[in-house]
């Protein structure tokens, strides 16, 4: 039996999440409704997060000595990473020394920080389908993996990124250099790498949110949500929605995908596997062993959210996966650089049918900048994208001078 503390006591159940954006914001709230005891760290003050939080603490997550600092002080029984710039080989120190456990482990932690181990990881030696790729350290080696085989078009992205932050698609000779550039200035920590990847004609890609928990008897079991499709500009997602139609054989070659991968990568939690699906064929693209953008739609469809089901999992609680509706996401930017924005609007866009919002209350506002999301529940898809957009539509922010 799962044992819980009460917070604040010498008893507590002390979680610490390592980046507290508007994902890990609703992880606290999930954990805090089980009576757990939160630390919400990020690298600037007032973060999402650290404003729902028993307590904030603000350092360079990727300097191992302050993140060493900081969990020796802090003592939390689970360290969760909830972003990629992490120093994860003192998290795998830490771990293999028992003074913590890391979530999923410290091991998938490193894998899905940077897109190099997580490829070789799923091509290389689980031999899952991708798209044909290589990983270039030059702007002349890009180009001639270009000429030997990857061919145009093709996607570069930065080895580490979030977001789709220095992601874009090459059509031609003239876009190389720019995309070179668009990468360096894009990737969390400047490493001078990149992946290109061949383009694959997919109809479509989904976000299949998977779930590795316990059950009953002490084993771990592996559940799936119903699949999430969405839409991406620039490897941003803008909109998304639940469920996404499959053909079954489709879906079937979905689920064994991420089940491989996510039993490899092992532990306890939820995985976003994102995959590109043309017909009945099935490639994998990248996962993140946390809540993944695509799923904040589940604060919508399901009776638990995604931020719901990686805070049982990672408590060793049951969990459960059904759809309770129909469901869709529309991304609200900040549409100026500022700080402390307002939002205008948020009337109008409740009185959208079935709707919701989440205004993350991030301090600094960017033209392009996630700053909410609008949700919407109907009885199909297409009436649910139809009016998240219109509500998303309805809130307009605005900088005060």
């Amino acid at each position: 039996m799962t044992r819980l503390g009460t917070p604040l006591s010498p008893n507590a159940t002390r979680v610490m999440l390592l980046g507290s954006g508007e994902l890990g914001k609703e992880v606290l709230i999930a954990l805090q409704r089980l009576g757990v005891e939160t630390i919400a760290v990020d690298r600037y003050e007032n973060a999402p997060g650290q404003q729902v939080a028993h307590h904030a603490r603000t350092i360079t997550m990727s300097d191992p000595a302050q993140l060493r600092a900081l969990i020796e002080a802090e003592k939390p029984d689970l360290v969760v990473p909830e972003i990629e710039a992490i120093a994860t080989p003192l998290l795998e120190e830490l771990e293999a020394a028992g003074v913590v456990r890391v979530i999923p482990t410290a091991r998938a932690a490193r894998l899905t920080m940077d897109r190099e181990g997580i490829r070789r990881l799923a091509a290389e030696t689980l031999g899952l389908p991708t798209s044909p790729y290589k990983f270039c350290d030059s702007l002349d080696e890009l180009q001639a993996a270009i000429d030997a085989g990857i061919g145009y078009p093709c996607i570069v992205k930065p080895v580490m990124s979030s977001s789709g932050k220095g992601q874009s698609k090459i059509d031609g000779p003239a876009d190389v250099k720019k995309s070179w550039d668009y990468a360096m200035a894009g990737g969390r920590v400047s490493h001078g790498r990149v992946i290109v990847e061949g383009f694959i004609d997919f109809d479509y890609e989904i976000t299949l949110l998977t779930v590795r928990a316990r059950a009953a008897d002490g084993s771990i079991q592996t559940q799936f949500c119903q699949p999430v499709g969405h839409i991406q500009v620039s490897g941003d997602y803008v909109e998304s929605w639940q469920p996404h139609p499959m053909h079954p054989a489709a879906l079937e070659k979905a689920q064994d995908i991420a089940r491989k991968v996510t039993a490899d990568l092992g532990g306890q939690g939820l995985f976003g596997v994102e995959l590109f699906v043309k017909g009945e064929q099935v490639w994998f693209s990248e996962v993140s062993p946390r809540p993944h953008d695509t799923g904040l739609v589940t604060l919508a469809t399901q009776w638990q959210s995604e931020f719901e089901l990686h805070a049982r999992a990672i408590l060793g609680l049951p969990v459960d996966t059904t759809l309770k509706s129909a469901g869709a996401s529309a991304v609200i930017y900040g549409g100026a650089d500022a700080l402390g924005i307002v939002f205008d609007g948020v009337d109008e866009a409740l009185a959208v049918p079935g709707t919701d919002l989440r205004l993350f209350g991030k301090p600094e506002s960017f033209v392009k900048r996630r700053m909410g999301v609008a949700l919407a529940h109907a009885d199909d898809v297409e009436t649910a994208r139809r009016h998240a957009k219109e509500a998303a539509s309805r809130v307009k922010p605005r900088r005060v001078d």
